[in-house]
């Protein structure tokens, strides 16, 4: 037995080192890890390009009723043939002559054209709803960047606090394993005196060998932990040492009762204000190809020159025209073979189907806000009743070590009451991170996660949960 447990001994020796940058790192707070995240988290980086297409399609919007204008130019090789028969014809000095004929021909002569042509929309359905659709999905992508942010806050809260219970478990186990080593070494002490049966000094080392594999398994789980808030982040892993939340962390003076809640996220929630706009947006589709949309009224202006000079069949030849035109211009599909009705039909189904996500999104935020609410409103009870617990299990840890030292307690007495201390002390930093995710979790159903909420929680933060 002594070689197994010199041997489970070297196995934690050699993992010591994982849990000593722990112990020397420096502490990282939740504002710097939230303040690092930003700039290296790839999925909030994904979500500020998708923002900063917001303003382009604002200036979109504002551009579709402005005149365009546009200028067209060509040059070629082109032929023309032109024949007039009984035509009059009437000059000063000529007089006037009936029956006349004028003929004309250019064969492969150069062709040239420009013109110039300036167009201001004044009546335009579709054009509306496309500048009303540019507008609802700019604001649309604001409401995606504050729910990204709010996303990032909380999966790197969420991460931070993660690394930290996993650091305070190695810590909480490593303590219990000191206990129990020393438990060992005093059953054998007390073995080999007769004072007690050959059992306790088997429990102490079954008891240990369990301790010794928990403690490793605690130990990679915090280096898996640093890995993902690192990755988060981009802080180098050994600089990440989290903190627990204290004893006042995420405890409320006095909470707001359910429906305040709900009436707040349904009003607040970025998730439902982004179903709404989604929403907006499939209508303005389905504007786009009615009916009521399809004529059209520009005011146009244009001014052009035509020219082809060349041979033919009469010798040297050219045609100049020049031209220029302002008025209004009328236009109305008659027949799209059925395009435009069946385009319109499917977009009033996806505009159906927005309006029942958003009633969908709706059922979801209200049964997340009470289950946060939820967790609040009885967390805080819970923590103050583990604390309570904590506090029994110290005092019959003391109990039962005094009661072993006077022959009234057995080392499996002992050993269960370090156990139950050190589950205790777990179950309490749980409950305390609990009650603080879920009053952020509550603050950003309701769209006001934000990061004085998030000092808020940092200034709430201590260096174990026992203080």
């Amino acid at each position: 037995m002594k070689k197994r447990m010199s041997k489970a001994l070297w196995i934690s020796l050699l993992a010591a080192p994982l849990y000593c940058q722990t112990q020397v790192a420096m502490a990282a707070g939740l504002m710097e890890a939230w303040q690092a995240a930003t700039q290296n988290d790839k999925e909030y980086a994904v979500a500020r390009a998708a923002h900063a297409a917001a303003q382009p399609r604002r200036d979109q919007a504002a551009a579709l009723w402005r005149p365009t204008v546009g200028v067209v130019g060509s040059v070629g090789v082109a032929t023309n043939e032109s024949e007039t028969r009984g035509a009059q014809f009437s000059a000063p000095g000529f007089g006037q002559s009936s029956g006349v004929g004028f003929s004309t021909s250019v064969t492969n002569g150069t062709a040239s054209r420009w013109a110039v042509a300036a167009t201001q929309p004044l009546y335009n359905p579709k054009r509306r709803a496309e500048q009303q659709q540019l507008s609802t999905s700019a604001d649309l992508a604001d409401l995606q960047w504050q729910a990204a942010g709010q996303t990032l806050m909380l999966r790197t809260v969420e991460r931070y606090l993660d690394l930290a219970l996993a650091e305070e478990t190695v810590r909480v186990h490593r303590q219990q394993l000191d206990a129990v080593e020393k438990a060992a070494v005093e059953a054998q002490d007390r073995f080999k005196l007769g004072d007690v049966p050959i059992t306790d000094t088997h429990e102490a080392g079954a008891r240990l060998a369990a301790l010794r594999a928990q403690v490793l398994a605690a130990e990679s789980d915090v280096l898996v932990k640093r890995n993902l808030l690192a990755n988060t982040t981009g802080l180098p892993p050994g600089s990440l040492a989290a903190r627990l939340p204290g004893p006042s962390a995420g405890q409320t003076s006095s909470l707001q009762p359910l429906e305040f809640w709900l009436d707040e996220a349904q009003s607040r929630n970025p998730e439902i204000r982004t179903q709404l706009l989604a929403a907006d947006v499939a209508r303005q589709e389905a504007t786009k190809y009615g009916r009521s949309s399809s004529a059209t009224v520009d005011l146009v202006a244009q001014v052009g020159r035509d020219r082809l000079s060349g041979s033919g069949d009469f010798g040297s030849a050219s045609n100049t025209g020049a031209n220029w035109m302002i008025g209004i211009q009328f236009s109305m599909p008659l027949f799209t073979g059925g395009y435009r009705s069946a385009k319109e039909e499917e977009a009033l189904r996806l505009a159906e189907k927005a309006a029942a996500e958003v009633e969908r999104t709706r059922e979801q935020v209200a049964q997340q806000v009470r289950l946060a609410w939820l967790g609040l409103s009885v967390g805080a009870e819970r923590v103050r009743a583990l604390e309570q617990a904590l506090s029994a299990s110290l005092a019959r840890l003391d109990a039962t070590r005094l009661g072993r030292e006077v022959g009234q307690r057995t080392t499996l007495d002992l050993l269960n009451a370090e156990n139950e201390s050190a589950t205790s002390s777990l179950a309490l930093a749980q409950a305390r991170i609990g009650l603080l995710m879920d009053r952020l979790r509550l603050a950003a159903l309701i769209g006001r996660l934000d990061e004085a909420a998030l000092q808020v929680a940092d200034g709430e933060l201590a260096a174990s949960p026992l203080n």
